[in-house]
């Protein structure tokens, strides 16, 4: 909610994710406070598909109708006031496997294909203080990759069929 997000952000926080009710003021406070946005988009598209397909209760479904919409337009505004984003899904609401649908989510609310990929890649690194083993390919780097069939900047939605993986340098498809 609101007052959880401010409040977070006020006591000085690294991140918030979801962030579904945020607002425009919440948006300044990201911003004046340097913390990084994880909207996970993906978890309430996600809490409504299971609601609507009957496998969450009444009040549920009523609950992700509210929060899918809202959530999917706070977080165009948060993009587009320059709130600083880093990719995550929140994965055990949607389906292990489904994460690379975060992307066309993010580009759906205002990102580039490219900003998407760097908010999965070197923002999120930047956010986990783990820039020195992840983020980019660079010499001594942990090499974890991927490679699709064809352009992601594109179409973003090419990140969700991925045709090689590495981790570590240790091929993994």
């Amino acid at each position: 909610g609101t007052d959880g997000i401010e409040a977070a952000l006020r006591a000085g926080v690294d991140s918030i994710e979801h962030g579904t009710f945020g607002t425009a003021e919440t948006d300044a406070l990201f911003k004046k406070t340097g913390a990084w946005f994880v909207p996970t988009m993906l978890a309430p598209q996600a809490a409504l598909a299971q609601a609507r397909a009957g496998s969450r209760s009444r009040n549920t479904l009523e609950k992700a109708e509210i929060a899918g919409k809202v959530a999917m337009e706070n977080h165009k505004r948060a993009i587009a006031n320059g709130v600083k984003i880093a990719f995550g899904t929140d994965t055990g609401v949607s389906s292990h496997g489904d994460n690379g649908k975060e992307f066309a989510l993010m580009v759906q609310v205002g990102m580039t294909p490219a900003q998407a990929i760097k908010a999965a890649t070197v923002d999120a690194a930047d956010l986990l203080g783990r820039t020195e083993s992840l983020g980019t390919l660079e010499p001594g780097k942990d090499a974890d990759l991927i490679a699709v069939a064809k352009s992601p900047l594109a179409d973003v939605t090419e990140l969700e069929r991925p045709t090689f993986v590495m981790r570590r340098g240790i091929v993994h498809k």
